[in-house]
C-alpha cells in the first residue's frame, strides 16, 4: 500500500515538473547581442543622504549609465567573471527628499526603469546639546574622575563613621 502510494506521488511530481519545464520560456545566452537590461538591484535599499549606493544590472554585458532624481547619471562598467552584467557605485545627494526612488538604466540603447529601487531616510532635527564627537572628551573624563573621587572620599568617611561607633 504504501509503495504504491509513493509512485503515485512520484509519478504525479514528475508530470507536474515536465509540464513546467516545457512550459517556461528557453534562456539563450548570445554573447551580449540583443540582451536587455533588467533585475535592477540598489544596495542598500535603504540610505541617508550623502551614502554610497551600489547598483547592479542584469543583461548590461557592455555597462552603460544610471541616473535618479537623487543622484546624478553614474556610469555602469561591466563586471569581470559575471556574464551580462554591470555595477555602478553613486552618491546620494545631500539635498535628495526622503523617501523611494527610482533608478533608470541605459545600456546599448535600451532603457529600464525600477520605480522603487531604494528609499533614503531623513536626518534627525538637532536641538540644543547635540555633540558630533565621538568617544569622552577631556571634560566627560574630569567630571567623571571628580565624581569617582567623591564616591571613593564619602566612601571611606561613612566607612571611619561606622568603625568608630563600634569601639564608643
Amino acid at each position: 500500500m504504501r509503495t504504491t502510494r509513493f509512485l503515485a506521488v512520484s509519478a504525479a511530481s514528475a508530470v507536474a515538473v515536465t509540464a513546467l519545464g516545457l512550459a517556461a520560456p528557453t534562456a539563450v545566452a548570445r554573447d551580449g547581442v540583443n540582451v536587455n537590461p533588467s533585475n535592477i538591484v540598489a544596495l542598500p535599499s535603504v540610505i541617508a543622504r550623502g551614502g554610497q549606493l551600489t547598483v547592479t544590472v542584469d543583461g548590461c554585458p557592455r555597462g552603460g549609465t544610471m541616473s535618479s532624481d537623487a543622484f546624478p547619471t553614474t556610469t555602469l562598467t561591466p563586471i569581470s567573471g559575471a556574464h551580462h552584467t554591470s555595477r555602478g557605485t553613486a552618491t546620494v545627494s545631500n539635498n535628495a527628499t526622503p523617501g523611494t526612488h527610482s533608478i533608470t538604466v541605459r545600456c546599448d540603447g535600451r532603457t529600464l526603469t525600477n520605480p522603487a529601487a531604494f528609499t533614503v531616510i531623513g536626518g534627525v532635527r538637532g536641538g540644543l546639546g547635540g555633540s558630533t564627537s565621538s568617544g569622552a572628551t577631556p571634560t566627560d573624563i574630569a567630571i567623571g574622575g571628580g565624581l569617582v573621587a567623591a564616591a571613593v572620599i564619602g566612601g571611606g568617611v561613612f566607612w571611619m563613621r561606622r568603625r568608630a561607633e563600634r569601639r564608643a
